[in-house]
């Protein structure tokens, strides 16, 4: 079977360990190991599978991407479901991130033509759980995170391509971002 690859954000600290921690505090109360699999997160490229070839060539790509793209700005606040399975952090000021991912998605077409088109609007987000949510636990999740509130700001300066090993994720390369073609600062 062909791997399996995504395309992601990381966040900085301390946002990257804060956000792990709610991560890890979903497995705890649920179970879930997807919550867990993973290391917080947003999706620009989302799963795909690809020859082992494609790694090669989307390093270089997303290499010489990278090099135009100036870093971005992102706001966290609160969060929302898609539908019962998956709880994440909202990005409440999307326009950057949604503006370097039309940028990502024009290139690959241009240079990565293997990589789908996706079928869904781009709807930035840190997923917290998913998938594997016990359907019964789900009404406590949304009452316990409706009554909570997280917000962050955090500066995208760095995207990371994995692959999946068949048990997790595993980063296998990281493209910093170090051009001048940016999309509108963070609203202030």
């Amino acid at each position: 079977m062909k791997p399996l690859y995504l395309l992601a954000v990381l966040p900085p600290e301390p946002v990257y360990a804060e956000t792990w921690a709610l991560k890890q505090e979903v497995h705890r109360l649920t179970g879930s190991r997807n919550a867990v699999r993973l290391p917080p997160h947003i999706t620009l490229l989302p799963p795909q599978r690809q020859p082992d070839a494609f790694e090669a060539r989307c390093t270089v790509a997303l290499t010489a991407f990278a090099a135009t793209q100036a870093p971005v700005g992102v706001a966290l606040n609160g969060f929302a479901w898609f539908g019962e399975r998956t709880l994440f952090v909202r990005v409440s000021e999307p326009g950057a991130i949604g503006a370097l991912h039309a940028r990502l998605v024009a290139w690959c077409a241009a240079h990565l033509p293997e990589v789908p088109t996706e079928s869904r609007p781009f709807t930035p987000h840190l997923t917290l759980a998913t998938r594997d949510l016990p359907p019964a636990q789900v009404p406590a999740l949304r009452e316990l995170f409706a009554a909570r509130s997280y917000a962050a700001e955090f500066v995208v300066s760095r995207l990371t391509l994995f692959r999946h090993n068949g048990q997790l994720w595993e980063p296998r390369a990281a493209f910093d971002l170090s051009g001048t073609e940016a999309a509108a600062p963070l609203a202030g």
